[in-house]
């Protein structure tokens, strides 16, 4: 298959459509309403090779596109059915506000709404672009929104409302997409769980008493509960793959500089964090990198320069891969039981689409100092937290008060004053030397594979700011000693959600590509995809029904 494509924003015109993504091709927008309505109350409707039954209601097919119709795409296939004249922009704006209102109570999904701007949007004129009238979740951190506030789930930063947008968030909105909502973060998106005092819990919607992941674990609910294909994520420690693994969602970490951080800042977090987004599909995850890469104006590095778009790699072979295997990272010896079969049924199949897979943990985990490493990235991680509540007490004129912050962010925040520059400088060089080290393994590797977690999902509370730094850092040991090391040496990584539990909670196998070859991941991701299907999978949560919106 191919694709007309430019890097600035990748056009898939002339995908096949008939896939498990979208409808038959050259269906008319007289055809597909009045399917819309025909099927009212059965919510029964085939894409392809995948039929997902939805529970309609005769109000749905009155007020426009029916949600089990508006679900069964990615925004990939949304933007064709704008572009072909089936849908409206309005219209699949009102099927993700519809869904929002009636889920987004059992999920929390959802930090903010900005429906008025997404109409004036629409009414204005959409850019031409891949991702035309497709609705967009937006992380509530790292992705500034000139006029809508940025609270970063934090009492200190409500109401706290940008002044521009970010790089990121212009070439979203050129590419066509409408910014409708903010997403839930934890308190300053320190967390792989989300959930705050500020902002409340976030749930999964594959299981309301587990968690959905963090940072992004509000995108990550947002789309596994079919408010919209895909939304906007970062990544700092795992903040991507995190909440990907825990709602069965494709995320992909890019290399660092991939995205550019800008205009107000050149990275974060050190370079440890990262933009992108969640998806369903993998199509539409590199078509949105496609839309967000390339270095802007002023930035001080860049990453890698990659050939064609990300968008053509999904559909290509990936070849015959050296793939080795690593179940954990030092010094978590324990792995969920379940989350090791799932490594080894991915293995499985890996091998079983010609790559060769080799058991690496041991030999792995000499190559590095993870405990110089971890203490590297506390301290860098801690001290961009102090720069960010200074900076935040400097705009509102005032000092620091009690209850402020929750009690670890707080606890975080006092700690960071004892580093120095000369310490925050060694925490750097730690990466450095870890990055050559993991160019120096990957020389006989294309791709290293690990359980995304140790454990499924786990239930709320466990892992909060309301309780111990201790507590904190004995549940990040324990939930995600993989997801950071990616972050440390600025290559690639993603989760693909190639399993469930037992109890039907998602799994996720993480894959690390080399520095600057996303390219290789989105062709493996795209053989996986076709191999094993993952998009039925979907959280049963309320059917849609009419509500009061917002």
């Amino acid at each position: 298959m191919t694709s007309k494509t430019t890097n600035a924003g990748s056009d898939p015109e002339r995908l096949d459509m008939t896939d498990r993504h979208g409808p038959n091709a050259g269906v008319t927008r007289r055809v597909f309403m009045k399917s819309v309505s025909k099927h009212a109350g059965q919510g029964v409707f085939t894409t392809g090779v995948l039929a997902v039954a939805r529970p309609t209601t005769a109000a749905d097919a009155a007020n426009g596109m029916a949600h089990d119709q508006y679900a069964k795409y990615d925004a990939i296939g949304l933007a064709k059915l704008v572009r072909e004249g089936n849908v409206s922009s309005s219209e699949l704006l009102d099927a993700a506000i519809q869904r929002l209102e009636t889920v987004n109570p059992q999920i929390n999904a959802i930090a903010g709404r900005i429906y008025d701007q997404a109409r004036t949007a629409i009414h204005n004129g959409l850019p031409t672009g891949p991702f035309t009238g497709v609705p967009l979740p937006m992380k509530d951190i790292s992705f500034s929104m000139r006029g809508v506030p940025s609270e970063y789930g934090s009492k200190l930063f409500a109401d706290r409302v940008a002044e521009r947008d970010s790089t990121a968030v212009t070439r979203l909105r050129r590419a066509g997409c409408v910014l409708f909502a903010r997403t839930t973060v934890p308190e300053l998106g320190i967390l792989p769980t989300t959930e705050s005092t500020f902002a409340g819990i976030t749930r999964n919607p594959f299981s309301l008493d587990h968690t959905a992941g963090g940072s992004s674990g509000g995108s990550a609910a947002a789309v596994a509960a079919e408010i919209a294909p895909m939304a906007t994520a970062s990544d700092g420690g795992g903040s991507i793959r995190i909440p990907a693994s825990c709602c069965g969602l494709f995320g992909l970490k890019p290399t660092r500089a991939r995205v550019p951080a800008g205009p107000d800042s050149f990275e974060a977090w050190g370079g440890l964090a990262v933009l992108h987004g969640v998806t369903r599909s993998v199509r539409d995850s590199a078509a949105l990198l496609d839309v967000m890469s390339g270095t802007a104006q002023g930035d001080s590095y860049a990453a890698p320069h990659h050939n064609g778009t990300f968008l053509e790699q999904v559909r290509r072979s990936p070849g015959k891969l050296r793939i080795a295997m690593v179940s954990t990272m030092r010094p978590t010896d324990h792995v969920d039981p379940e989350c090791l079969q799932a490594l080894k049924q991915s293995a499985s199949l890996c091998e079983s689409l010609g790559h060769t897979v080799e058991e690496k943990t041991d030999e792995f985990n000499r190559q590095f100092s993870f405990q110089e490493l971890r203490q590297a990235h506390g301290l860098t991680v801690l001290v961009a937290i102090r720069r960010r509540v200074m900076t935040r007490l400097k705009e509102l004129g005032r000092e620091l008060r009690d209850d402020d912050l929750e009690p670890v962010t707080r606890y975080y925040h006092d700690y960071a004053e004892q580093y120095t520059a000369v310490e925050l400088e060694n925490a750097r060089n730690a990466f450095f030397r870890a990055a050559r080290q993991m160019a120096n393994f990957q020389s006989r590797y294309d791709v290293i594979m690990t359980p995304t977690l140790a454990t499924a999902p786990i239930k709320h509370g466990e892992i909060c700011m309301t309780g111990t730094a201790q507590q904190v850092l004995d549940g990040l040991l324990e939930f995600i000693p993989c997801t950071q090391m990616a972050n440390w040496t600025g290559q690639p990584a993603m989760s693909i959600p190639l399993h469930q539990t037992e109890s039907g909670l998602p799994v996720g196998t993480q894959f690390f590509g080399r520095f600057g070859d996303e390219s290789t991941l989105f062709r493996l991701a795209g053989q996986l995809e076709k191999a094993s299907p993952w998009d039925a999978r979907r959280p049963k949560l309320a059917s849609n029904q009419a509500v009061q919106l917002r």
